[in-house]
């Protein structure tokens, strides 16, 4: 199946996240936010925080669309973007470069195993290009679990990023490989 991948809107990532927001209220701030800001922004404070980055004209990640639709979103922007990136034991800078990340996928679950990560991926990726990214690094999951709780997988799968020429360049954690692709 092939999607409509473009820049996300206000609406369109609004339409994507639904009335919880993505994954428990998180509307993808995770990374943006600090442990207490995230926590006490849960919901109706992470929706407005994400609201007024939108606002700003800044445009935080891609949607996929099937028709008029709003079914699949990733966010990437440059690894500045996420503070939280850079505090993380496992998941902190693996150099200086300068890197876009990838920091969250969210797809409606009509449509997982579609192959629409993939998809999102590869359109982020060229879009990072084109704005001047030179690397792009993400976060998947390693598991050898053939299903894993979707609640979890919000980084994406490892074998997604190698289907999309990422290399792992570090792993601090069994389970956490950090990706990169030359763009």
């Amino acid at each position: 199946m092939s999607f409509d991948i473009r820049p996300a809107t206000w609406t369109t990532f609004e339409a994507v996240m639904g009335e919880k927001g993505g994954c428990g209220g998180c509307w993808c701030m995770l990374w943006r936010r600090t442990a207490k800001e995230m926590e006490t922004g849960k919901g109706e404070g992470n929706r407005q925080a994400m609201k007024d980055l939108f606002d700003t004209g800044d445009v935080p990640g891609l949607v996929a669309m099937n028709g008029d639709d709003a079914v699949g979103w990733i966010q990437i922007a440059p690894r500045s973007a996420f503070p939280r990136l850079a505090s993380s034991r496992i998941l902190k800078p693996v150099d200086a470069q300068a890197v876009w990340s990838v920091s969250c996928f969210f797809i409606d679950k009509t449509y997982r195993r579609q192959g629409l990560s993939l998809q999102l991926l590869n359109a982020a990726t060229d879009w990072a290009r084109s704005k001047g990214a030179s690397i792009v690094e993400g976060y998947p999951i390693d598991t050898p679990r053939e299903k894993y709780p979707s609640v979890y997988a919000w980084t994406g799968f490892l074998e997604t990023y190698r289907r999309a020429g990422f290399s792992e360049v570090a792993r601090r954690s069994e389970t956490r490989p950090i990706m990169r692709k030359q763009v």
